[in-house]
């Protein structure tokens, strides 16, 4: 749990009053419902309680015991290697359970926490799959062009000199040089739903001559609108074909999708809890004149060494990014303004320290895997608890421990 902390104040302003703002004491409030929105669209939390919760010390947590190591699993051997060569020891969860079922040829209802190495569960199978068939097409869809990006980037680690290849058809980008891309060999294609789609509109993805599609973060998708365009792609595919869902949250909307359109799926559940036990949770009282300052305050902290703070709008994350840059801080912002190359560049200088600072809307709140964010602070709340739950889910990652504060008005 967060604790209070006598912090120098380089803005002008009364401090104290500041500090006496910020109370993250565990206070524990009554449970009602869960978020809802107002008809202003403000997220109301009845439940503050939500925000609060004590890491668990590494010491204290069980660990989990795999049934197989990537060395029992039955790959190629040049694929092994290349996954030794990226720092992997031991599956996680969900990649032991769900491997062997999608080297199997099963579909697959996946549904874990953010963080949890689900990528590497369904690339590194398909890889195997590819490898010992060419002619083998796999389509894998993600919600936003970050997410289908990094994908793409974990699929050329682990194929590296396999001569496998692939195309990312993203929004945001020029299309024509996708589909320049789509003429040359690929075995897969990793994209965002609307893209594909257009793509497959224009006759340049023949989706019935694919055999594997993949969604990823299928929940996003839907908060997101492309119900009907995940709808249309998962129809276009040919009657025998293997699809692997994954998702954290099992909706109805879900459900539906997954009763119509897998067969016989093998339901895989890693998750444990709604958050993951090394992220302390804590939340920030504070009144509206003096929230920019507060924030600085913590920002100035020597711990808060790689901060990922959300906003709400894509203009408020851009304006709190000016200010705090005009107050000598390192930071960079990304949201649906900004374009592609933009939003790379600045996830780029935030990956390798050059900046400590990304302020982000959701965009950045889904599948993205910056190592070692010290802390993610929820300036505005989100519209959903699930979104909060994405959110700090960017912090406390592959073990290591992580800190998570709510802004309370």
């Amino acid at each position: 749990m967060f604790r209070k902390r006598n912090v120098q104040r380089k803005s002008s302003g009364n401090s104290s009053s500041a500090n006496k703002n910020f109370r993250g004491q565990g206070k524990r409030f009554s449970k009602p419902s869960r978020s809802r929105k107002s008809r202003s669209g403000q997220s109301q939390f009845s439940d503050v309680s939500k925000f609060i919760n004590k890491a668990v010390p590494e010491k204290n947590v069980k660990p989990y015991t795999p049934k197989n190591s990537f060395a029992d699993f039955l790959i190629d051997e040049n694929l092994k290697r290349n996954i030794l060569k990226t720092g992997y020891k031991h599956p996680t969860p969900i990649q032991d359970q769900a491997i062997p079922h999608v080297l199997n040829g099963s579909d697959i209802v996946g549904i874990a926490n953010t963080g949890t190495g689900k990528t590497a569960a369904f690339i590194i199978p398909l890889l195997d799959k590819v490898i010992r068939n060419r002619k083998q097409n796999i389509i894998i869809i993600a919600p936003t062009r970050e997410l289908a990006i990094q994908i793409n980037q974990e699929l050329v680690k682990f194929a590296f000199g396999l001569k496998i290849f692939s195309v990312c058809a993203v929004g945001g980008m020029p299309i024509f040089r996708q589909i320049s891309d789509l003429r040359r060999n690929y075995n897969f294609i990793i994209g965002t739903p609307g893209r594909v789609k257009d793509l497959v509109d224009r006759g340049h993805i023949p989706l019935e001559q694919f055999q594997t599609i993949v969604l990823d973060e299928s929940d996003r998708m839907l908060d997101m609108g492309f119900i009907n365009d995940m709808r249309f792609l998962m129809s276009a595919m040919p009657e025998n074909h293997q699809t692997l869902f994954f998702s954290a949250t099992l909706s109805d909307d879900i459900k539906n999708i997954i009763n119509n359109f897998l067969t016989d799926p093998i339901s895989i559940s890693v998750r444990v809890n709604d958050t993951a036990s090394s992220i302390d949770q804590d939340v920030v009282y504070v009144k509206n004149e003096v929230k920019l300052d507060l924030l600085h305050d913590l920002l100035i902290q020597p711990e808060f060494n790689k901060v990922l703070i959300f906003g709400k709008t894509k203009l408020g994350v851009e304006k709190l990014s000016e200010r705090l840059s005009g107050r000598g801080l390192k930071v960079k912002s990304i949201h649906g303004n900004k374009n592609h190359t933009q939003r790379q560049h600045a996830l780029k200088l935030f990956k390798e320290n050059t900046v400590n600072i990304l302020v982000a809307t959701d965009v950045a709140a889904r599948g993205l895997d910056i190592p070692n964010i010290s802390h993610v602070i929820n300036y505005e709340l989100p519209s959903t608890y699930e979104d909060y739950i994405h959110r700090i889910g960017r912090t406390g990652r592959g073990g290591k421990a992580g800190k998570a504060l709510t802004f309370i008005g």
